[in-house]
């Protein structure tokens, strides 16, 4: 059977501040600017989960809609209009940037897929920022 990598996109909003406890007000408002609001700022993400397997008998490596349903109980549900500094307890004493969301969400499926195997994440902060990890 030939091997195929299939993606859902799903979508989520949640708000964040970058703050690194160690530095002073001074050294985080120079290395995060605005996204060092005590008020915290928001993005609507887009999450690009990736999967690779076999063809199966029934045409699908992983059936989409299952992919979905998956990723939202797994992650959305936590983080979708959630602040994620102070709402999601899988983000304790993270600071919450998009490199560190990307590696968390990563630990949270990588296990959980049913068929196939994770094998890239791309999360969109905004529609010209985003990162991808591949579990490396």
């Amino acid at each position: 059977m030939p091997t195929v990598r299939v993606t859902r996109r799903v979508h989520f909003s949640a708000a964040h501040r970058l703050h690194a406890e160690g530095l002073s007000a001074e050294e985080n408002a120079r290395l995060y600017g605005l996204c060092n609001s005590p008020n915290f700022h928001g993005h609507n993400y887009e999450l690009d989960v990736t999967v690779e397997g076999e063809v199966e008998d029934t045409g699908y490596v992983l059936d989409l809609g299952e992919l979905r349903d998956l990723v939202e109980a797994v992650v959305l549900n936590d983080l979708d209009h959630r602040n994620l500094n102070e709402d999601v307890a899988w983000l304790e004493g993270v600071i919450p940037s998009t490199e560190n969301l990307v590696v968390r969400i990563w630990e949270r499926l990588v296990e959980q897929i049913p068929r196939g195997r994770l094998v890239r994440l791309v999360l969109w902060e905004t529609p010209r920022n985003y990162v991808e990890y591949s579990g490396d």
